[in-house]
């Protein structure tokens, strides 16, 4: 079953930096600042990790699993109840 990503244009992402953008973007829609703040620390630094990365059936797993991996972080952090 096919789900819904995040954010509409997730279908348009074919390179790191649409990635590196269309990430940031959900990341504005986690519930606080500190929480946004450590995804984009996250992001940063596995854009750093895999810099160097030159093979383009790699770049495509890794710009699937990256979306999938943001879709799962945003549902759970819109079904989790956050203290008030």
């Amino acid at each position: 079953m096919w789900k819904m990503p995040p954010l509409p244009g997730a279908e348009l992402v074919r390179t790191p930096l649409q990635l590196y953008r269309y990430l940031f973007r959900c990341c504005r829609l986690l519930p606080t600042q500190t929480i946004q703040q450590h995804y984009k620390h996250t992001i940063r630094q596995n854009f750093k990790i895999h810099a160097d990365e030159d093979d383009p059936k790699r770049i495509e797993q890794i710009i699937k699993r990256a979306i999938e991996d943001s879709d799962w972080i945003l549902s759970k952090y819109k079904n989790m109840e956050l203290p008030k």
